[in-house]
């Protein structure tokens, strides 16, 4: 009884293997589709919404000018750029660079680095607010049609940086 069983095991494996390598599967492998070479980290990204929207924000008081006029010019102007930065996020996503120090199985340093890089044109400005008698809130739209150019336009300098 066990060496009927030890043999049946043997068949069973042979016969799996030999399922392997015939000229099917051969052939399924030769004509799987070829990677696309226009196919990135960023495609998944690709969202369905028409527009991008981003909203930025400023407080009037931390401004670094006397004059409260020019306090509101510029916290409206560090709303937009802040808008600016979080359509820069959605469009080429973030980079994060971060540090942890153990010792003695304790974490005695964490740090964390955000960077965001790209180029935003194209942009509509929706409305420029103040929210409360401090803050200023921007906020920006952007057209798919036009993220996916942005997209892109950043592959190709990759790909030019990297030969």
């Amino acid at each position: 009884m066990k060496r009927l069983s030890i043999v049946s095991a043997a068949a069973v494996l042979t016969l799996l293997s030999a399922c392997s390598s015939t000229q099917f599967f051969k052939s399924a492998e030769v004509h799987a589709p070829a990677p696309n070479p226009n196919i990135s980290l960023l495609a998944p990204m690709a969202e369905k919404r028409e527009t991008f929207v981003a909203t930025g924000y400023a407080v009037i008081s931390i401004q670094n000018h006397k004059n409260p006029a020019q306090q509101r010019l510029l916290a409206i102007r560090a709303s937009k750029l802040d808008a600016y930065r979080a359509l820069t996020e959605q469009v080429y996503g973030q980079h994060l660079d971060a540090n942890t120090t153990v010792s003695d199985m304790t974490v005695v340093n964490d740090t964390f680095r955000s960077k965001v890089e790209g180029v935003i044109y194209g942009a509509q400005l929706v409305s420029i607010t103040p929210v409360s008698d401090d803050t200023y809130e921007t906020t920006l739209s952007l057209d798919r049609a036009v993220v996916q150019d942005l997209r892109n336009l950043y592959l190709q300098q990759l790909a030019m940086r990297t030969r």
